[in-house]
């Protein structure tokens, strides 16, 4: 049976209808990722998937065994630290705790004779562990570290920390949430490369269902197994993850083409017999007319228009001067606030024509060096200059936009003198806004939309060199193909910061990675990065044990005691073995001896004794495995 099934779904809203005829199933261990443009619905259907939107039409099945988790729309205010807020998802655990300590000091105070105590204590340490209760505070300390979140951070307080940190610690609560189908809506908002990927490898061995909304191109096709695509009201479901989906909808919009064309010409044949019959006036010829038109009109009601393959219209957005083959030089730049340190000893040429993606963990200095580069801000030390005859333009996430202009009159207003009205509509087109979207008043436009149109103008600049800081944010998948359609073709210079692996892929001739101590820099695109890092990581570790070798003597001496802390090892692992064997049957003993309080303290005593030989066992193993570690340099 499916963990979830939806049948026949619809929802509307005015006069626009989202979806209808909406059907899927979700089974155990599916890894779904569901795409789709802006504003088309995906948010609206997971509302109603998590009961908190009504269809119009429809109904939506969950098994008994489905446990639905979801991440919150906001974070209450709270003192609680980050650490313990994430715990919180773990409150029958902690309530458990509490219970075998209530217990366990009513048992002290009995002197272990009551039987009752003792059984709910034992039925009660068997739900703990079975719900892995030995391991919860370390997996919850592992995923807030695997997210991004620092050690120090841990401790501070969840009030204190930005509305993106904030939706992190809700993701960790989720992903810790022992939920079976988890719907994830945008989960790599606000991570920085090295918690997506992080990210990627926990999603990738979930064993159970996940339904994902994103944009993001690189990490769909890396966790996702079927892919859902929702578009003009239609839901599309393929087996395989993002870019198989788009090679399967490429080859089924041709077949559902051409069975569109195919039923088209056979209704135009059959009511061309329609009208010869009725010209012909007999009154078998008009029962002749009226069975034909029945049938043109079934076919008619058959007829689905497939859907429209979304074509950009191409235009070339060129550099106005080509300028000089230098076109960014830095040395030594740094850059401090308040004394703490973001970067320093950053050098680096951009030459003419390159396309360069500045790349670096969150918080590490990328949009504070764009803005140098850009003029807003000064360098706490080092320089840099632009080459000969270079303009730059810069594209920052925070915009001021008259909310009361329309598109067109946006872009018209500003390049009207320099280029036709004709070439504007076909810049905008370029950039998906074509027919009536030209005359949408700002105010009324979403948050890619307004990126796109900001993008645009800053296109239309003409500057040879962009700067542009996450160009892809808040875009959907075609919006960010018709700007890596733009950027392709653009013959200047770029320097990009992004989060967006795919885009990289696509257009990177070199990658920048910024760190403490300045950049280090990889040909080719994000795979080309990450495959010299793996090779340079080989490198170091083959290059540290060379350097590190031992001769024939050291090395003799050094395995020997290795061999000696090894057998100690072996020795204390057998007995701890023994001694738990032995604290388990007393453990059995005294619950059986309950009600004979001599035998039980008698008993007792000799688990406290066995259990104060397991610790010493306990610390000769820590020992060995130390002594084995410093030997091996570990």
């Amino acid at each position: 049976m499916p963990l979830l099934a939806v049948h026949n779904l619809k929802k509307s809203f005015v006069t626009r209808t989202l979806f209808e005829n909406v059907s899927f199933e979700v089974n155990e261990g599916d890894h779904i990722g569901f795409v789709g443009v802006n504003g088309c619905g995906k948010s609206t259907l997971f509302r109603i998937l998590l009961g908190l939107e009504s269809a119009d039409e429809g109904n939506i099945s969950v098994s008994g065994g489905t446990r639905i988790g979801s991440m919150e729309q906001s974070v209450a205010v709270s003192d609680l630290s980050l650490y313990d807020y994430t715990l919180e998802v773990f409150s029958e655990l902690m309530r458990i705790e509490s219970e075998l300590d209530r217990i366990a000091n009513e048992i002290n105070r009995s002197g272990g004779a009551d039987e009752k105590l003792l059984n709910k204590q034992h039925d009660l340490y068997e739900k703990y562990y079975a719900m892995d209760g030995a391991t919860y505070r370390a997996r919850t300390q592992s995923m807030l570290l695997g997210l991004g979140f620092s050690e120090a951070e841990l401790k501070k307080s969840i009030s204190l920390f930005s509305g993106g940190q904030r939706n992190k610690a809700q993701l960790a609560r989720l992903l810790l949430s022992g939920a079976n189908l988890l719907l994830l809506d945008e989960p790599t908002n606000h991570l920085d490369i090295s918690a997506i990927e992080w990210l990627e490898g926990f999603l990738c061995s979930y064993r159970g269902a996940f339904i994902i909304v994103s944009h993001d191109r690189y990490f769909l096709d890396k966790v996702t197994t079927s892919t859902i695509e929702l578009k003009d009201r239609r839901i599309y479901r393929s087996l395989g993850n993002y870019s198989r989906h788009m090679e399967l909808r490429s080859s089924a919009r041709d077949l559902e083409l051409r069975r569109y064309l195919r039923t088209q010409k056979e209704i135009k044949r059959i009511e061309g017999i329609v009208e010869q019959q009725r010209r012909w006036g007999q009154a078998h010829n008009f029962i002749t007319a009226a069975s034909k038109q029945k049938q043109a009109d079934r076919l008619k009601e058959t007829l689905v228009e497939p859907e429209r393959d979304s074509a950009s219209i191409h235009f070339r957005f060129k550099a106005k001067e080509t300028g000089g083959n230098d076109v960014l030089v830095a040395k030594g730049l740094e850059k401090a606030f308040d004394g703490k340190r973001i970067f320093s000893g950053v050098d680096m040429l951009v030459k003419k024509g390159e396309k360069v993606f500045l790349l670096g963990a969150n918080g590490c200095g990328k949009t504070t060096l764009l803005n140098i580069i850009a003029g807003k801000l000064r360098p706490s030390g080092g320089g840099f200059y632009l080459g000969a005859h270079i303009e730059s333009a810069y594209y920052e996430q925070i915009t001021n936009f008259d909310p009361n202009n329309t598109v067109l009159r946006e872009v018209w207003d500003k390049y009207y003198t320099t280029i036709s009205h004709k070439d504007i509509c076909n810049a905008l087109a370029a950039f998906l806004f074509r027919g009536d979207d030209v005359n949408k008043p700002l105010g009324t436009l979403s948050g890619g939309e307004l990126a796109r149109v900001q993008l645009l103008k800053l296109m239309l600049t003409k500057a040879n060199l962009l700067l542009l800081d996450e160009p892809t944010n808040h875009l959907d998948i075609p919006s960010r193909e018709a700007l890596e359609s733009a950027l392709e073709e653009y013959d200047g210079t770029m320097l990009i910061v992004t989060h967006d692996r795919y885009l990289v892929n696509r257009l990177a001739d070199r990658v920048l990675v910024l760190g403490d101590d300045g950049i280090e820099e990889y040909i080719g695109g994000y795979d080309d990065y990450r495959e010299a890092l793996a090779e340079t990581k080989q490198q170091v570790k083959e290059r540290t044990v060379s350097k590190n070798a031992l001769d024939y003597r050291e090395k003799k001496q050094q395995q020997s005691a290795i061999n000696r802390a090894r057998g100690e090892l072996e020795r204390c692992e057998k007995a701890i073995a023994e001694k738990e064997a032995e604290i388990e049957a007393l453990n059995r003993e005294t619950v059986l001896a309950a009600s004979d309080y001599k035998k039980a303290e008698d008993l007792s005593q000799k688990i406290s004794a066995l259990q104060s030989e397991l610790n010493t066992l306990y610390d000769r193993w820590a020992d060995a495995e130390a002594r084995i570690g410093e030997c091996l340099g570990e």
